[in-house]
């Protein structure tokens, strides 16, 4: 008689290796091995070899960087969307796509479940859970850490007893994640917020005080808010991404150190390296600053924030990503231009910038000849701009006890008088 097959979320690591085993016994279902290639610098073929090694009944590998890129990390660029001002979401983002992918893999291999890795205290859990509730809710979900809260110490038992081949028996450090998009590193001392994260946590940002000893300029090109050169050659976004991790990592740009609230409704401790992420969004920043209107602009900011707690929170299938998504495509079709960015110990700072759709307008602008602002419009205006305040002050503000004026103006605090 048939079994029930299951797809999982295979990383090579201790929790899934294991997990291919842990669902055979528990469920009584064949495993299919699903993984795929973000940017996370694995071999992912020797990762499907390992999980049929493992007992997968079948693997499946496939690279889904561009895909990533195009569809999830640039959208959210041009979205602006960062987490709490500071975390660029590279997890948060790879997550809904994997999970899509899964389901895809489900209904090609006739599976009746999907599981994955995530432990019960954190947001991949919702991320992964909603995705699959939203794209496939027939299928089941099964999540073996968060189900059998083994100690490190149970699991490598498991592994030994069943021959399951695992590369480390010790402990790391750290708990880390990565794709294209940025690097996690979390526990371990880290979870004290007052130390400062050793060295050893840092494996994509060279330290800034031993960076080159001078600066360098780049220049990024975009189209409608998304990046497509870098240095006057155009390349696609993974490549693009590549290289700038690369040449912003050599000068210590994109170290991230945040408290921040994690979905499940603890604080965690989180660092992060996201060098690509951390440039790219300086840069589009300011050349928004340039080619959107201040009534745009400043609306935006509400957009983002938006947009970034829906992506962390796990609903990127929603039908307000769609809405927000329609904002953002309208909003960017303006934001097209070059950044020139200057690196150096630890810092990336936008130097320059132009857009054939500049809003910033020398003739207006400038104080020397060529002006052509009509300065004769200012008295009027102004006069016209603080008409309310004008009124309210001459038959309230300034009325005092007895008719007479206050020493100060009743708005001061007491602190400050």
């Amino acid at each position: 008689m048939a079994r029930d097959k299951v797809v999982l979320a295979y990383s090579g690591g201790l929790d899934t290796s294991v997990a291919v085993k842990w669902i055979d016994e528990t469920y009584g279902m064949d495993v299919v091995a699903y993984t795929c290639d973000l940017g996370q610098g694995q071999d992912i073929e020797a990762i499907r070899q390992k999980a049929l090694k493992t007992g997968a009944i079948d693997a499946v590998a496939e690279d889904a960087r561009n895909l990533f890129v195009d569809y999830f990390v640039f959208p959210s660029l041009a979205a602006g969307a960062l987490y709490e001002g500071k975390y660029p979401l590279a997890t948060a983002l790879g997550r809904p796509l994997i999970a899509q992918l899964m389901v895809r893999v489900a209904r090609d291999h006739g599976a009746v479940a999907v599981a994955h890795g995530c432990t019960g205290k954190g947001n991949d859990q919702v991320r992964f859970d909603v995705t699959f509730q939203t794209l496939a809710p027939d299928l089941k979900i099964i999540a073996p850490v968060r189900e059998w809260r083994w100690t490190r110490t149970q699991e490598l038992e498991f592994a030994a007893k069943h021959g399951i081949p695992v590369e480390a028996t010790k402990k790391s450090i750290f708990s880390t994640d990565q794709n294209l998009w940025g690097r996690s590193i979390e526990a371990g001392v880290l979870e004290d917020p007052w130390v400062e994260p050793p060295p050893e946590t840092f494996q994509w940002t060279a330290d800034p005080q031993s960076t080159p000893n001078e600066p360098e300029e780049v220049e990024i090109g975009f189209h409608r808010g998304r990046p497509v050169s870098l240095g006057g050659r155009e390349l696609d976004g993974a490549e693009l991404i590549i290289a700038l991790n690369e040449i912003a990592g050599r000068h210590g740009v994109g170290r991230i150190d945040h408290v921040e609230n994690r979905l499940v409704g603890i604080k965690s401790r989180e660092i992060y390296e996201a060098p690509a992420a951390v440039v790219l969004h300086e840069a589009h920043r300011e050349l928004e600053f340039l080619t959107l209107s201040k009534e745009s602009l400043r609306f935006k900011t509400l957009v983002s924030q938006a947009y970034a707690d829906l992506i962390y929170n796990g609903l990127w299938f929603s039908q307000l990503h769609q809405d927000l998504m329609a904002f953002t495509v309208s909003n960017q079709q303006y934001v097209t231009g070059t950044a020139r960015i200057k690196l150096y110990r630890g810092h990336a700072q936008v130097v320059g910038r132009k857009s054939e759709h500049s809003l910033y307008r020398h003739e207006l602008a400038t104080y020397e000849e060529g002006d052509q602002y009509d300065s004769s419009a200012a008295m009027g205006f102004i006069k016209i701009h603080g008409l309310g305040q004008t009124t309210q002050a001459r038959h309230q503000l300034l009325k005092g006890p007895g008719g007479r004026p206050p020493e100060l103006p009743s708005i001061i605090p007491p602190s400050s008088q």
